[in-house]
């Protein structure tokens, strides 16, 4: 018998989400299609007993969203927070952009996504079947933090100098990862102290090498729970998920859903799912715990 459909392993994996956190819920509105707004996302978090979500989008900050849902809905135990994409729709690498979101109880601040040239320079192999807006869109202006000299600009040191100011989150974005780790080796000098890589096998280019390194730096990897459950955006079979946590270990490593795209499951569905494979592969409640809430609130 599947042990992910039986009734025990599910009373196991409700007890083991209480507390959880996801720090890559893409509810809506949006541009990009999604199944699930930002209230139902709150909903189904509170009624599996998550600590919190952070609702990611591309293209605008999500804090005074999550604010107003926090006030219309008080008795709710779950906290919502969002945090500021730097992609063109918000000014590209925009330190007014991050000043704002500190200011407005922005949680982490995102490098360029899908306005990363590193995004742009692989729409024709790992970016192809990215989500599409309904309507065209502006073309993007490829974005990278790295000037010619291969020395950080500018506005990325001061985007950096906010981000330690405010003591928030640096994710990495869709930036490659040689691009990482010049970023976040000078996001640590200047004070930084909460950094962490988006799906560092998917797009970004990390090898087991580069993720070791990062990790050494104190940056967590962060993988997308849609990548390792089955579905269409499955990446990973249980053996590998296995091999990507044991590199770095389960205190540097983060699973975040990264789920809300339609034709998808739901972000408190793929976070069951992946639970239960956490159990199916033998690893301690504490592990487990650590995977799916306690690194990831350690940081909000």
């Amino acid at each position: 018998m599947n042990t992910h459909t039986t009734p025990g392993r599910a009373e196991e994996v409700a007890e083991l989400l209480v507390g959880a956190v996801d720090l890559h819920c893409h509810s809506g509105p949006a541009a990009f299609p999604r199944r699930i707004d930002h209230r139902d996302a709150m909903k189904d978090a509170e009624d599996a007993g998550f600590e919190a979500i952070v609702y990611k989008d591309h293209f605008y900050p999500g804090m005074a969203h999550a604010t107003l849902l926090q006030n219309l809905f008080p008795d709710e135990k779950v906290k919502v927070y969002s945090g500021v994409a730097l992609n063109n729709a918000n000014g590209g690498i925009n330190p007014f952009a991050v000043d704002h979101a500190v200011k407005l109880n922005g949680k982490i601040v995102w490098m360029p996504t899908f306005s990363a040239k590193n995004h742009i320079d692989k729409s024709q192999s790992e970016t192809k079947n990215y989500p599409k807006s309904d309507k065209p869109m502006l073309e993007q202006i490829p974005l990278t933090v790295l000037d010619e000299n291969d020395k950080l600009t500018e506005a990325t040191q001061q985007v950096l100098d906010a981000i330690a100011a405010g003591d928030i989150i640096l994710a990495g974005g869709h930036l490659n990862v040689r691009e990482l780790k010049i970023l976040f080796a000078e996001a640590k000098r200047r004070g930084v102290r909460k950094m962490l890589v988006n799906h560092p096998t998917y797009v970004i280019g990390c090898d087991d090498d580069d993720m070791v390194e990062l990790a050494n730096m104190g940056v967590f990897m962060e993988h997308s729970i849609c990548m390792l459950i089955d579905c269409r955006a499955r990446r990973h079979e249980p053996g590998d998920l296995a091999r990507l946590i044991n590199l770095v270990g389960a205190d540097s490593t983060i699973l975040g859903s990264d789920l809300g795209l339609m034709n998808m499951p739901l972000p408190i569905e793929g976070f069951r799912e992946v639970t239960s494979i956490l159990l199916d592969l033998q690893y301690s409640e504490a592990d487990i715990r650590k995977l799916i809430g306690g690194n990831a609130g350690s940081l909000l």
